[in-house]
C-alpha cells in the first residue's frame, strides 16, 4: 500500500527543469527562492483549509485544523 507514486512524464520534465534552473542559482538565490516557495506552500494550505472549511459548512466553528 505505501507504494511510491510514479510521476507523469509531464512531471518529470517539470522536475529536470526546475533543477536545471537551481543548479544556475547562486547560494543566496537559491535560499531566498526556498524561502519564497515555502511561503507560497504555507498559503496554498491555507487556502485549501479555507475551501474545505467553506465546502463543509465547518466556517469557524472553533475548529483547529492543522
Amino acid at each position: 500500500m505505501n507504494q511510491p507514486i510514479e510521476l507523469s512524464l509531464e512531471q518529470q520534465f517539470n522536475l529536470w527543469s526546475f533543477k536545471s534552473q537551481v543548479d544556475k542559482m547562486s547560494r543566496e538565490q537559491a535560499q531566498e527562492f526556498l524561502v519564497n516557495l515555502y511561503e507560497q506552500m504555507l498559503v496554498r494550505e491555507a487556502t485549501y483549509k479555507e475551501l474545505l472549511k467553506h465546502q463543509w459548512g465547518i466556517e469557524d466553528s472553533g475548529m483547529n485544523f492543522q
